[in-house]
């Protein structure tokens, strides 16, 4: 039995069966021609959760990406370093005398991964050499931080220090398919202090990072680019307003939206709707049209930064008609299952 088969066979209601149904929502909204934008919160990349998204991105069900800082450096050094971590099965009863012999031992904590801090050196020294590269060139532009990453990863310069199938690496997928990428707020992650003591140490111009405003505006020209109407069949049952669907056609936007986790990944990309609509003068162009939200923190006052769906349609990011989930669950079980479903695994 594949996955595919035992989720349809076992999960049909609830959590589980709200899961299936956004699959395959998910996987029909492609088939129409849409495109999604994938936004990563949490550690989720510290729970190689590549080994499934890099194969979504390969097989083209995935068209962007937004990501925290810590999202996009944590691919790199799991792929350089993953041999050197160290688990703890008994992560839940640490004390906080443990906690300090950790950080005496140069061991970060991730809830059941120390992570050396040597790995993060190796790219970090790679990363200053380009960063001063850059800087003292009167002619180079500043990049992104994802660029910097993604010209590391196509020059295989750190390819022999590989511990990991890159073929497990999303940000190896990414790289190769020069995918769309905003990271917001990239400068709380350990390569973005790295770079803020360069700065501070005057080592390293501040302009060599390009930063959130130039992230926003790429956003908005990709969305500009890329927002179309497309035609879904209306799924089965009864419709958010209470008319009966079966055997529609709906109009939504061609661009989709899944949200792993909360904050400012998700925040942040899921905004350059109401930026291009409203305030960039298009309203011509749809809301998303697609919409999952993956999340254990249920919504509740001040508990989690994100809206859920139907608020999102008062602020002009989601349409009355988008097809809309929200999957109350860890998503490093759920994300992972979803991505199984839509590839048919």
């Amino acid at each position: 039995m594949t996955v595919t088969s035992f989720m349809r066979r076992h999960y049909r209601h609830f959590n589980a069966g709200t899961l299936v149904a956004a699959a395959e929502a998910y996987a029909t909204h492609v088939r129409a021609g849409g495109k999604v934008l994938v936004s990563l919160a949490g550690a989720m990349s510290t729970a190689q959760l590549g080994i499934s998204l890099a194969e979504m991105i390969r097989r083209g069900y995935v068209h962007a990406i937004s990501c925290t800082g810590a999202n996009l450096e944590e691919d790199v050094f799991g792929l350089v370093g993953r041999d050197t971590y160290r688990p703890v099965p008994h992560w839940r009863e640490l004390s906080r005398q443990q906690e300090q012999a950790f950080y005496e031992q140069g061991l970060n904590r991730v809830t059941d991964i120390l992570i050396p801090e040597k790995v993060f050196d190796l790219v970090a020294a790679a990363l200053v050499e380009e960063w001063r590269a850059v800087d003292g060139d009167a002619d180079a532009e500043g990049r992104f931080p994802h660029e910097y990453l993604y010209r590391m990863l196509r020059s295989g310069l750190l390819a022999e220090h590989y511990q990991v199938d890159p073929r497990d690496a999303w940000l190896v997928a990414a790289a190769e398919a020069d995918l769309p990428m905003v990271v917001p707020g990239w400068e709380d992650s350990t390569l973005g202090i790295v770079f803020a003591a360069q700065v501070a140490k005057g080592d390293v111009s501040a302009s060599v990072i390009r930063g959130g405003v130039e992230y926003m505006t790429e956003l908005s020209r990709w969305y500009e680019r890329e927002a179309r109407e497309i035609t879904l069949p209306a799924p089965d049952g009864v419709a958010a307003d209470g008319v009966a669907a079966d055997g529609d056609e709906v109009r939504v936007g061609s661009l989709g939206f899944l949200q792993i986790g909360g904050g400012i990944a998700g925040d942040f990309a899921i905004s350059v709707a109401p930026t291009v609509r409203e305030l960039l003068g298009r309203p011509d162009l749809p809301r998303w049209g697609y919409f999952c939200q993956i999340s254990d923190a249920p919504t509740s006052y001040g508990g989690y930064s994100g809206a859920p769906a139907s608020e999102k349609i008062t602020w002009g990011k989601l349409a009355p008609a988008t097809p809309s989930f929200v999957i109350e669950s860890d998503a490093t079980i759920v994300a992972p299952l979803l991505f199984a479903h839509v590839l048919g695994w």
